[in-house]
């Protein structure tokens, strides 16, 4: 894990997602229906409404809603504040989910760090595409320094991909993320169609306009529902607004806002956005079908598979993974944890588990709970996942 960032406290202060977890259309068209037994997954009853101020997944051109899935299993140890989860097997040729189980795959969550992953997936399509080489090199400034550690000077973008997904660096991130441009990262989820997730604002710009540091942000409210152009337009507004600031005045900004109390609300106006079904399918176009040349697809394979979460898995202990892609992130009262992995028996998972609003306002402790209910999510589409008992050496006669 990484080091924690300058200004972590345990009451009344913001933790930031800058931590080493941090963590597609199944086919070009909308999913077929599911098998009679499957039922619709839907928001448990006492979890509070996410913003409906959103683009309407069955408008044209977007994905639409998650197909009918099996309702998941309870989660095994309590988990608090609004609950997403989607867990699949996936045809890895058509991406169509197999099996599936779900709780609220349809609501908007706050990404934090996970949403990385779609920035290196934007960052390997502009290697292939030439506008980009692993060895071009940064520094670290005023304007491109966000929150928490970050990459000496000089670093190139080959291990700036490293640090974002093994260290979940902010900077690293967002040096990436304006290098291959705010429209890239969210061409990643607009070329699929997924019209509830927004990837467009670099770690810095959801900070400055959560802590009330963006002129941009606080003078609209077309944010929350803008897309295409005029989406491209504000982000690239609100991203200049946060550049302004040093990284120390933002932190302290934000430990103000976050003990005046914070609003869920503005967690949905102002961080990246997706739903676990969305996530999810996005994540199995980039580790099954990401249309890149072999020398990208080792990179991608080498960088994804340090995020968090093999560990973590019930597959793993019983040695059935055999390849893994992963990421997690937290902050205020949020907790997000989204990969694929391959079995070796040959099956093909991907989940998405997104918590926004929980009890705990530092929310790194839920990882074994948000793993449980992973785990056992994966137990129903697959079977139980048994870990293996322990080697025993032989002993001397």
């Amino acid at each position: 894990m990484g080091s924690p960032p300058p200004a972590l406290r345990n009451k009344g202060r913001y933790v930031l997602a800058a931590l080493a977890l941090a963590g597609g259309l199944w086919a070009c068209r909308r999913p077929e229906a599911a098998p009679p037994a499957m039922v619709a997954a839907s928001a448990p009853a006492s979890a509070p409404a996410a913003s409906s101020a959103l683009p309407d997944p069955e408008a044209p051109g977007c994905l639409g809603p998650a197909p009918a899935a099996l309702p998941a299993p309870p989660p095994p140890f309590p988990l608090s504040g609004r609950l997403g989860l989607w867990v699949a097997e996936v045809d890895p040729v058509t991406l169509k989910p197999l099996r599936a189980v779900a709780a609220d795959p349809d609501g908007v969550f706050p990404l934090a760090s996970t949403y990385k992953q779609a920035v290196l997936w934007a960052v390997l399509r502009q290697f292939d595409a030439g506008a980009l080489l692993p060895t071009e090199r940064f520094d670290v400034t005023r304007e491109n320094q966000s929150l928490g550690d970050y990459p000496y000077d000089g670093t190139n973008v080959k291990d700036l991909t490293v640090r974002m997904i093994r260290n979940s660096d902010n900077t690293a991130t967002d040096i990436l993320h304006r290098r291959v441009g705010l429209k890239a990262v969210q061409a990643v989820a607009d070329d699929l169609g997924l019209c509830r997730t927004r990837l467009i604002l670099p770690t810095k710009a959801w900070w400055a306009a959560q802590a009330g540091l963006s002129d941009a942000f606080n003078g609209t409210e077309r944010w929350a529902t803008a897309t295409g152009a005029d989406r491209e337009r504000l982000a690239a507004a609100i991203d200049a607004d946060a550049q302004k600031y040093r990284s120390d005045y933002l932190q302290r900004r934000l430990n103000d806002y976050f003990d005046r109390g914070a609003d869920p609300q503005l967690d949905l106006r102002a961080h990246n956005l997706s739903t676990p079904y969305e996530f999810a399918t996005l994540l199995a176009h980039e580790y099954l079908r990401p249309g890149l040349s072999p020398r990208a697809l080792k990179w991608e394979r080498e960088v994804a598979a340090l995020g968090f979460g093999r560990s973590a898995l019930r597959a793993e202990a019983a040695h059935n993974v055999l390849t893994f892609a992963g990421k997690g992130g937290n902050g205020w009262r949020i907790l997000t944890y989204t990969g694929y992995f391959q079995t070796r028996d040959g099956h093909h998972v991907v989940y998405a588990f997104m918590q926004h609003g929980a009890d705990q306002t530092y929310t790194m402790p839920n990882t074994r709970r948000a793993f449980a209910w992973i785990n056992a999510g994966v137990d129903a589409v697959l079977g139980e996942q048994k870990p293996a008992p322990p080697e025993t050496k032989p002993t001397a006669p």
